[in-house]
């Protein structure tokens, strides 16, 4: 309001000192569902003063404000007469006095939003396979091929439009590049040319466009429920999107590495995870140890679209692996994979379980072109999460190097020998007799929240006959999955199913704060494990965790379905609030199984310091003996 009166103001001040009367009529261009329209009037004198509604000709249809004895006319008009709404249309408001035409204003009443006719996107030159209207593929690398995208579309007035590039996570859209422009009516297109250091991904477009009057229209939807927005189309930076349709591989197998680009050619290498003495600094890098040469890789006829490249798995020890693409305008992408062991248990005694489920759960990758990242994470209506996917961040596993990569360099500079297995592994291992017959020690290094049946089923079994388990991060078998024909979809929480998670891993998940409160473990009884504290240092009351910032985001504690004899071995109390405890713990049963869970979500990749370091030495010395 108090910008109305100011306007007003300046409208009067700016009336010729010669006219007799003055009239002021905020804003020219009036939709009354959006406000009041302030008329303001002065006259040289007291009189008998009217204004009044007529046509752009002088015919009168109504009073905004009936004659009276004044000199100065203040009003908010809500575009009504006589209790009825005025049609949209060109008019006159005139200040009179009797028969004379003191002063007069023209209007334009509005209450329809602009659209967008015709809305389209385009890359200006080949399409990209699965594109469309609503979706364009773009390659920002000053190529000349797919630079840039455009945008069509027809405006019936003169409008502003904003367009707005957002990036899509958990139901919600940060926006990334915004440019504002007033356009005349007609054929109109807007480009937006994404920076070359963009991340590969789907983006959300948002265009708003809004008239004179202040009428809006907003394209692009809000939320992961894409059916109930007007569409707007979505830009896919294409990079060097990279994946393998399996989890692994065993060695001598033919590997077909899926890949999307436009680029003319790369080069395509094997790195070993883990060897490497390399600190990896960005969640978009991965680094190893070369396995194999650099192959080169002519691409100028998938420019277009997907293509495959076989892979051969060379006789390369149990691990996780990654192919990592290469491009000559720098561009790179990576593919991870597991080796598997050709035999279960022939050649190591433990094996360590990579949660690439989980990774997959985790994964905002938008196959399908909407916009939204395709897992259930985002928010409904998405329901299903779709394996073999790429992964974001140029194909590194979610949360990788703070959850997992720790636990690979400790096994690599102590020369740990283990099979390395993904977690689909199990689905092939029969029954938890033969997963005992292999191994004597089971290792979860990183976040398994979701498992089948059949995997809870065998693990479960295993721990029964004596088999040893770690779990070093927190909240493991929280989820039931199903995997039909490599689609995931969750039907229940096992502790909401009848097997609480903490029967079997002895805590089970107790809270999340996505990070926002860290803190150090405290040692509780250290002679109740004396064997765990071992050559640390550390005495009751002593803590760690202290020099990687302490430990938290989602964190486990034990319940009374915790398992007879279950030790709190260290705790970082109230985490979350009075009571939200972390809680480290070990048991053993009376077939001999060890189990031991850290109960902090990133205490598995902290393991290459001190003392964490050598806490997993002592873990590891007494669970990987029988």
């Amino acid at each position: 309001m108090r910008r109305l009166i100011a306007a007003l103001a300046l409208a009067l001040a700016a009336a010729p000192a010669a006219r007799a009367a003055s009239l002021a009529v905020v804003p020219r261009a009036f939709s009354p569902a959006l406000g009041a329209l302030a008329v303001s009037a002065a006259a040289s004198r007291t009189q008998l003063l009217g204004v009044e509604l007529t046509t752009p000709k002088g015919n009168h249809l109504g009073w905004i404000s009936a004659p009276a004895p004044r000199q100065l006319v203040s009003l908010f008009w809500d575009g009504s007469l006589d209790g009825a709404p005025v049609p949209d249309g060109f008019y006159d408001v005139r200040l009179v006095s009797g028969r004379d035409l003191l002063a007069r204003s023209p209007l334009r009443i509005d209450t329809v939003a602009p659209t967008l006719g015709g809305l389209a996107a385009d890359d200006g030159d080949t399409p990209f396979a699965g594109d469309s209207s609503l979706l364009t593929s773009v390659s920002p690398n000053g190529d000349g091929v797919r630079d840039a995208a455009q945008l069509h579309f027809t405006l019936p007035e003169a409008a502003t439009v904003t367009l707005e590039a957002a990036r899509t996570t958990s139901g919600v859209a940060a926006p990334v590049f915004t440019e504002t422009r007033f356009l005349r009516a007609g054929p109109q297109t807007l480009t937006w040319s994404p920076a070359s250091a963009l991340g590969p991904r789907t983006y959300l477009l948002h265009l708003t466009v809004k008239d004179t009057a202040g009428n809006a229209n907003l394209y692009g939807p809000g939320t992961p429920y894409v059916g109930r927005f007007p569409r707007a189309p979505v830009v896919r930076v294409l990079g060097l999107d990279a994946s393998f349709p399996r989890a692994s591989y065993a060695p001598g197998e033919i590997a077909t590495l899926r890949v999307s680009t436009d680029e003319p050619s790369f080069t395509v290498q094997i790195y070993h995870a883990g060897p490497e003495h390399v600190e990896t600094g960005s969640d978009s890098v991965l680094n190893g140890v070369p396995v194999s040469a650099a192959g080169n890789v002519s691409w100028h006829v998938y420019r277009n679209g997907p293509g495959t490249v076989r892979i051969g798995i060379g006789p390369w020890p149990s691990g996780l692996y990654f192919a990592q693409l290469t491009a000559p305008d720098g561009r790179v992408g990576y593919a991870p994979f597991v080796v598997r062991p050709p035999v279960l248990g022939a050649s190591a005694r433990v094996a360590v379980v990579e949660p690439s489920r989980t990774w997959q759960a985790y994964n905002f990758y938008d196959a399908n072109g909407d916009g939204w990242g395709d897992t259930w994470y985002v928010g409904p209506p998405h329901q299903s999460v779709a394996l073999g996917r790429p992964f974001l961040r140029r194909g590194v596993p979610p949360f990788f190097r703070r959850y997992d990569l720790g636990f690979l360099h400790w096994l690599s500079r102590t020369g740990k020998q283990v099979d390395f297995l993904a977690d689909s592994d199990l689905e092939a291992v029969p029954s938890g007799e033969d997963l005992a017959r292999a191994y004597d020690l089971i290792v979860f290094p990183g976040h398994t929240e979701y498992v089948t049946q059949h995997l809870y089923d065998i693990v479960e079994r295993y721990r029964d006959l004596g088999g040893n388990l770690a779990f070093l991060a927190a909240n493991n078998f929280f989820w039931r999955v199903t995997d039909t024909d490599g689609i995931l979809r969750r039907d229940g929480q096992w502790r909401r199913l009848g097997r609480p998670e903490a029967r079997l891993i002895g805590v089970q998940y107790r809270g999340n704060d996505e990070g926002h409160r860290q803190g150090v473990f405290v040692v509780r009884d250290p002679a109740s494990a004396s064997w765990l504290w071992d050559g640390t240092g550390l005495e009751p009351g002593g803590t760690f965790g202290d020099f990687v910032g302490g430990y938290g985001i989602e964190i486990d504690a034990t319940t009374p379905d915790s398992p007879p004899g279950t030790q709190v071995l260290a705790e970082i109390p109230d985490l979350f609030g009075p009571g939200l405890t972390a809680q480290m713990t070990y048991y053993e049963t009376s077939a001999g199984a060890k189990v031991f869970a850290a109960g902090a979500l990133d205490f598995g990749g902290s393991v290459a310091y001190w003392p964490m370091r050598h806490m997993l030495d002592n873990l590891w010395a007494r669970l990987s003996a029988p």
